[in-house]
């Protein structure tokens, strides 16, 4: 298994704090709304989950069978 992050977007503040620690440019914030995370480019070092102020991301298992 592997892990991948994952937004509340509901709660995301779009602040933007996630895209700027990510090491593979996996997250993005379109349009200011809420950050979006790309599955193929994350690889789950939850570096943004560290660094997200409102708490709104998590780590998740995934089964990845590619």
């Amino acid at each position: 298994m592997k892990r991948k992050a994952n937004v509340d977007k509901s709660l995301c503040v779009a602040c933007g704090c996630c895209v700027k620690v990510c090491p593979r440019a996996a997250i993005s914030v379109p349009y200011g709304i809420n950050a979006v995370i790309d599955e193929t480019l994350c690889v789950g070092c939850g570096k943004c989950v560290k660094e997200c102020p409102a708490s709104v991301i998590s780590l998740e298992e995934v089964d990845n069978e590619s």
